[in-house]
């Protein structure tokens, strides 16, 4: 679990942009490229501590690999 909170927000941006991502196309290769950029860049600008971009790694792997984070959700039904 992300406790450090500008870990927090990069997860966010980067699932948030996975998503996006997903949704214009792009597939699993493609996502993960771009998540190995995304953290290349962090470790080059030194923008973390390395061991928050390593667990920042994990959580967003996880988040990578659950299906159900990609699933269009269905659209309600008017049952009236």
């Amino acid at each position: 679990m992300l406790q450090d909170t500008l870990t927090i927000r990069y997860y966010q941006r980067l699932s948030d942009a996975l998503v996006d991502l997903w949704n214009r196309g792009y597939r699993f290769d493609d996502l993960r490229l771009y998540v190995d950029g995304y953290l290349a860049a962090l470790k080059h600008t030194n923008s973390l501590e390395a061991y928050l971009i390593h667990r920042l790694e994990e959580e967003i792997t996880r988040y990578l690999y659950d299906p159900s984070n990609f699933e269009k959700p269905e659209p309600e039904r008017d049952y009236y």
